[in-house]
């Protein structure tokens, strides 16, 4: 198969996502707050997204709840959207 052509996700790769595994880079003085505390708390010495929302779900998970049922509800609204939307092109 060439580079060029399309190939089916693997159930790995679907449920993978590169940004959760981004170096965080300090560039913001929140960022390097955050940086700086789960590095810290995770005795690392670079942190990724990824580590951040574990450590912001175990110390702040009024935030990490509001956020994802947020987020799970715009995705909701968008397939129902798009629901919709097939239905009448299909009539």
């Amino acid at each position: 198969m060439s580079e060029n052509e399309p190939h089916a996700k693997t159930e790995m790769e679907a449920h993978t996502n590169p940004m959760l595994a981004m170096v965080v880079e300090k560039d913001t003085e929140l960022k390097s707050y955050l940086v700086e505390y789960v590095g810290s708390k995770l005795d690392k010495e670079e942190v990724t997204v990824n580590m951040i929302a574990e450590v912001l779900a175990l110390d702040f998970p009024e935030f990490a709840f509001a956020f994802a049922e947020e987020n799970f509800l715009r995705g909701y609204q968008l397939g129902l959207e798009d629901v919709r939307v097939l239905e009448e092109s299909s009539e």
